[in-house]
């Protein structure tokens, strides 16, 4: 009997599904090279993401945020019960000695586990990395099971409405730097969203069933979130239509005035109380000069159990043109609310820090970014090389060498082909290939005088210069560049 007739049942179920796993669009093998939703990027995806990672870490920078890492996998019992419906696509691990644990699906949960376990009661945070989820990815839609996330928060406690303003300037901000196109910003409170459901007769037991239907009317049209709510979700038929007469209302400040005077609506307290700091926030936005890019819409759910006030989401517009030539349905691309409570569910006393925050879609960006420049035939350089040392003669290694360790020793991005002998020719094309913008050579000649040559890729004019001045040479010509 061979090695492998001694496999038990359960090794060879799982070489079989191996075997029989159908193989992946760039893989010309029978076995999956990777997990569906998740991606390899390459260097000039890497290149493209970096940028536009760079213009938001400086945003939030700029507004005074520092910098926090927090772990990949937190105790399952921290992430459990806190995203409602959503719960259900965390990542699970194994039990690797007595700890269940579980990928991060956010970056907010951790953050405010940070913020109890530390005793921080005030912070302004920023953080980049990867989260993880469990639902069917949408490529073309940007959506991942893997993907990076970019936040900022404000914990504290400061005057209603002047972190919430400052949350939406910054998107505001980060969206007019990337320039995606024209976008605006919905906002609402779950205050007004629960007094909603309230005055129109939904149990309290089912708001958040009910708000995670709402939260898909960017994605469905009411008749049909009418019928998930009714059918699936059990809610009365005439509680449906009456939430149908606020859910379709959007509009600015104007709107909020208008539910002030709702004889239905003003019988919530809470609803009031989130009227009232909406239109507090509305002042604020039109002295941040960024009222007009931010609309009330009463259909924004936000499906996370953890908000407890303002809500917002970005989206881009798009011209009829654009949507025609470029179909980039990707939804929304920053995100975020109030969540007050979140802390205190950490803490052994229950103290509460109320926090704010957003979170930035750099999956979602990077896509439209990724198509724009695919569409245009953008090229990116993927390296930063500054100068190419390169020799047109044999056994001149070791001068490359020193030559090359002069200008990184002085700072300068420089290369050199890992080679004893190449081709002059070679080294040049490959300075062209790259975008290098300079090359220095150096041969017999030149090493008798005492000079190198000095090569402009995009003209092709060459210049002695004095070895010894050829660094500080290097750096006026890419001061000037």
């Amino acid at each position: 009997m061979s090695q492998l007739g001694l496999l038990p049942r359960r090794a060879w179920a799982s070489l079989l599904s191996q075997l029989l796993r159908p193989p992946c669009a760039s893989c010309t093998g029978t076995v999956r090279c990777r997990s569906q939703g998740t991606r390899d990027l390459s260097p000039q995806q890497v290149l493209v993401r970096e940028k536009i990672l760079d213009l938001v870490v400086s945003c939030f920078k700029r507004h005074g945020a520092k910098g926090l890492d927090t772990p990949a996998f937190e105790l399952k019992e921290i992430l459990t019960e806190k995203y409602g419906e959503d719960s259900g696509l965390i990542y699970d691990l194994k039990d690797q000695g007595g700890e269940l644990l579980s990928l991060r699906y956010d970056l907010t949960v951790p953050f405010a586990r940070y913020l109890a376990m530390h005793k921080v009661k005030k912070m302004k945070r920023y953080q980049v990395g990867k989260v993880w989820r469990r639902e069917s990815p949408a490529i073309v839609q940007g959506r991942y099971r893997e993907f990076c996330q970019c936040d900022f928060d404000i914990a504290g406690q400061f005057d209603p409405m002047i972190p919430d303003a400052e949350c939406l300037k910054i998107i505001c901000e980060i969206l007019n730097g990337l320039q995606l196109g024209d976008f605006h910003i919905k906002v609402s409170d779950r205050r007004i969203m629960d007094g909603m459901f309230a005055v129109c007769g939904v149990p309290e037991s089912k708001f958040r069933a009910i708000g995670s239907s709402i939260d898909k009317l960017d994605k469905m049209s009411w008749k049909e979130v009418r019928h998930e709510m009714v059918a699936k979700k059990g809610l009365a038929p005439e509680v449906a239509d009456r939430i149908g007469e606020y859910v379709q209302c959007h509009g600015g400040v104007s709107l909020v005035e208008q539910m002030f005077q709702d004889p239905r609506l003003t019988q919530s307290k809470q609803a009031l109380e989130g009227l009232g700091d909406l239109k507090l926030l509305f002042e604020y936005l039109t002295s941040f000069g960024i009222a007009e890019k931010v609309s009330f819409d009463l259909s924004l759910a936000r499906g996370l159990d953890y908000y407890t006030g303002v809500i917002y989401e970005a989206v881009l517009l798009q011209t009829p043109a654009q949507a025609r030539d470029e179909p980039l349905n990707v939804g929304s691309v920053a995100a975020g609310g109030r969540y007050d409570g979140l802390v205190g569910m950490f803490d052994p006393k229950g103290h509460k820090v109320p926090c704010v925050g957003l979170s930035i879609g750099v999956e979602r960006i990077f896509y439209i970014v990724e198509q724009r420049m695919k569409t245009s035939g953008e090229k990116v350089r993927t390296t930063e090389t500054q100068v190419f040392v390169a020799t047109p003669q044999k056994n001149f290694l070791l001068e490359r060498m020193k030559l090359i360790t002069e200008l990184w020793d002085a700072g300068i991005k420089a290369e050199m082909l890992c080679k004893n002998n190449p081709k002059l020719l070679t080294q040049l094309h490959y300075c062209e290939n790259m975008g290098i913008p300079l090359v220095v050579i150096i041969g017999e000649q030149e090493l008798k005088e005492g000079i190198i040559k000095l090569r402009s890729v995009a003209s092709r004019e060459e210049v002695a210069i004095k070895r010894e001045n050829l660094v500080v040479e290097i750096q006026k010509r890419l001061s000037e560049s």
